[in-house]
């Protein structure tokens, strides 16, 4: 019996063994209780949660808009509840949903106490504009008080007094300085040059980088021969003197999204949350704006149809938002500016457009249907949500 107790001796020595190590481990000062695991996380996912890759989906429970037409922030082009449109019910119910984490609806009220004593401000084109509505609309359930704000310049915005904040846009399409320059009609259309300083700031914006706590800024939309044909080119000086060779429309735009990151890195407080928003992509079929393209969609394209409707490589209509979002990421890699990248999410939806329903008798005999610009409440309500929560991640919340 002694010679089989002693070969089984050294098995029970190393099950003892295993059982004291797993005993201390669970016991150790590294393992977190519960709750703080929870906290953990929590917290992980949230900084490697990605917004943007996900799908949409049409809940069964959505909640409805913050706001409908008697919004007083809406444009009328915008207002697509009161123009009538159809299918509103449907646009403004789907629901983005991101791939592996949640993305939480705003509180209005909690975001703008947070926000209190502070001020936003969008820059760029119209988009940006499209944005900013929908913006003020959601934040004003929080504060009925709240009044348009035209200050420093600004195009269009709201001071909520409830919270002492203003959200406001300045309007510059290019982001660097332009006029025009000898335009004139012609029989043969519009004819004359645009003035473009690739090394200085548009006058609408130049002086207030100090006076927002978060900025959003974009371009894009103008940089193309739709907006600046041959007959009316861009023509871009450097030092007041025209650059030459001069430069054809890509390398501009180039050149003035380097000045211009380079200004605000210089110009804008560090403490100043900068966000760049990625193209907003046009949904127009079967042509461009003024050749009777059209988006009278009734559903979100699918994930398969992407592709052939913006891979530049097709060469279709639509291509150009991410041929520009290719220079834009580019030029800001490595800089102290996030991209806030509402593209791919917005791609899919070809169904939210104003299209013909613009509010005003012949306005699409005379500029088509706007497949560019997003039915409100729809689209942008979206982007609301995804900029609020990166604000909470990334500003300093209000103290007092």
């Amino acid at each position: 019996m002694q010679p089989k107790l002693l070969q089984t001796l050294p098995y029970l020595v190393f099950i003892s063994i295993l059982l004291l190590y797993l005993y201390s481990f669970a016991l150790s000062p590294y393992s977190l209780p519960s709750s703080a695991s929870n906290s953990a996380s929590h917290l992980s996912s949230s900084q490697s949660c990605n917004l943007f890759n996900g799908s949409w989906v049409l809940p069964s429970d959505r909640p409805r808009p913050f706001y409908d037409d008697s919004c007083p922030f809406h444009r009328n082009a915008w207002n697509c509840i009161r123009n009538n449109r159809e299918n509103m019910d449907l646009i403004s119910s789907w629901q983005w949903v991101p791939q592996d984490c949640e993305l939480p609806r705003i509180d209005p009220e909690r975001f703008l106490g947070f926000m209190r004593n502070k001020k936003i401000g969008f820059i760029g084109d119209s988009l940006n504009e499209n944005f900013l509505v929908s913006f003020l609309c959601i934040l004003r359930v929080a504060d009925n008080g709240a009044r348009k704000w035209k200050k420093k310049g600004a195009w269009r915005g709201a001071y909520f007094p409830k919270f002492n904040v203003v959200v406001a846009y300045h309007r510059s399409v290019l982001l660097a300085k332009f006029n025009q320059k000898g335009m004139h009609l012609t029989n043969e259309g519009v004819k004359g040059t645009h003035r473009v300083d690739i090394d200085v700031p548009g006058d609408e914006w130049a002086n207030i980088t100090s006076f927002y706590d978060v900025l959003i800024f974009n371009t894009g939309h103008w940089w193309s021969y739709a907006k600046f044909p041959k007959e009316a080119p861009l023509v871009f000086y450097r030092g007041g003197q025209p650059v030459y060779p001069p430069l054809g429309l890509v390398d501009g735009l180039k050149i003035v999204l380097e000045n211009m990151v380079s200004y605000i890195e210089q110009q804008v407080p560090k403490k100043t949350v900068k966000f760049w928003r990625l193209q907003s992509p046009r949904h127009f079929y079967g042509g461009e704006w003024n050749q009777n393209g059209s988006c009278l969609f009734t559903k979100p394209l699918r994930e398969n149809e992407l592709d052939t409707w913006f891979n530049p490589e097709r060469n279709g209509v639509n291509r150009e938002a991410r041929q520009i979002n290719r220079v834009i990421e580019d030029t800001l890699e490595g800089r102290d500016i996030k991209l806030l990248d509402l593209t791919h999410l917005s791609e899919f939806r070809a169904d939210a457009h104003p299209a013909i329903w613009l509010g005003k008798k012949d306005a699409v005999a005379v500029w088509g249907q706007d497949c560019m610009h997003w039915c409100l409440p729809g689209v942008p309500d979206t982007w609301v949500d995804i900029l609020s929560k990166l604000i909470y991640d990334n500003l300093e919340p209000a103290v007092g």
